[in-house]
């Protein structure tokens, strides 16, 4: 059986997600070998909790492995395209936690990074996705996008038909919701590059994406995006501190609620919503109405198993649901998560990419197209109008 060796950069939440992908891979053994983090305690739980050979402090370790074969990064977005980028001159094949890239940098005259110029933003991080294209192409090893929902089943399933039906895809809604992030930058754009609409709203985006790709594809058709209006806002910091205790969101110059439309170059539409200020768990879905069908796309919460509790005693480490803050009472319990959300199916996916050395499913092109449908939905909050992607592009 062919084996392949991973390094993991960060042990955060995504690294475990990770990690339970990397235990269904069939057909391939998969020897996860050295975990880093900068908190050197933190790698060592981690090589401890998910079964990696090392832990280490410093990411060069993995670099310098020859026998390392992929570089599995889930370190915050802001070094993301920088460890790519030196993961594949050391030979390594990559898979990228999104997004791919942001804008990172400090702001002006004082102001925070968040306050810039969304089109400065737009234009930065296209120059930098286009120079990364650059090493991608050069490069003999596989660069994988560690988008998700493009490998749900119901996701997978719903494509299936349409392409089998050749249906015409008419409108998509699709939605992230939760409350807040578990990360402690996650409300600085310096560090994330955005607030909802690039931390959760990627994954709804990604997905209606893909969707109207493979519907093009199908039916033989070329279909674009023609523009993007979006509105974003900051909730949270409106509330008294007693009326935020239940959210982990503390957004300082990012939102913390988005919508945005697009437009496809065919004249269909698809709604995205992304906020941080959903309690109850993880709401994430993707609704497709196409011209002889409807699917629901329902990734959590599921009806597959609702729990009633009276108490937490002796479940207290028992994950029930994402972002849920306690078990008491009815709750829909995950069952499955990393099946359902994708991640078993992406990371066979990705493992098969570099055994048999063809295109992952989610890849650089995903990568790059969801970041500048993000980029410009913040030029259309800022500017407050509809963006089209033809004025901006260059």
């Amino acid at each position: 059986m062919k084996r392949i060796t991973v390094g993991l950069i960060g042990s955060g939440y995504a690294a475990e997600l990770h990690c339970r992908g990397y235990r269904s891979i069939s057909g391939v053994e998969v020897l996860l070998k050295s975990i880093v983090d900068l908190d050197i305690e933190k790698a060592k739980r981690g090589m401890k909790k998910f079964g990696f050979q090392n832990a280490f402090g410093d990411y060069q370790e993995i670099l310098r492995d020859p026998e390392i074969d992929i570089v599995d990064i889930c370190t915050p977005p802001e070094s993301h395209l920088r460890i790519a980028r030196e993961a594949l001159a050391a030979d390594k094949h990559v898979i990228c936690e999104k997004p791919l890239t942001g804008y990172f940098m400090g702001g002006e005259s004082g102001q925070t990074t968040g306050a810039c110029s969304k089109r400065k933003m737009y234009h930065f991080v296209l120059k930098e996705m286009g120079a990364f294209q650059s090493v991608v192409d050069s490069s003999t090893k596989k660069f994988m996008y560690a988008e998700n929902i493009l490998y749900s089943p119901a996701l997978l399933k719903a494509a299936e038909m349409i392409v089998s039906k050749k249906s015409r895809i008419l409108f998509m809604q699709g939605e992230e919701s939760l409350k807040g992030s578990s990360s402690p930058v996650a409300g600085l754009w310096e560090k994330t590059g955005g607030g909802s609409l690039i931390r959760i709203g990627s994954h709804p985006i990604g997905g209606i994406l893909w969707l109207k790709k493979i519907q093009a594809l199908a039916r033989n058709e070329s279909i674009g995006i023609e523009s993007v209006v979006a509105d974003t806002g900051q909730i949270l910091n409106t509330l008294e501190s007693e009326e935020k205790k239940y959210f982990s969101a503390c957004p300082v110059d990012v939102e913390d609620i988005a919508t945005l439309t697009i437009t496809f170059t065919d004249k269909t539409k698809a709604q995205i919503t992304a906020a941080d200020i959903f309690l109850g768990g993880t709401r994430n879905y993707i609704n497709i109405y196409t011209n002889d069908s409807s699917f629901k796309c329902n990734l959590t919460p599921t009806d597959q198993l609702e729990t009633y509790f009276l108490d937490e005693t002796r479940i207290e480490d028992i994950e029930i649901a994402e972002m849920l803050p306690t078990k008491i009472g009815w709750n829909k319990a995950f069952v499955s998560d990393e099946v359902i959300r994708g991640y078993t199916n992406q990371f066979q996916d990705f493992i098969n990419a570099v055994v048999e050395d063809v295109e992952a499913v989610s890849n650089f092109e995903m990568a790059r197209d969801i970041t500048k449908v993000i980029y410009a939905a913040y030029i259309s909050s800022e500017e407050g109008r509809r963006i089209y992607m033809e004025d901006i592009s260059q």
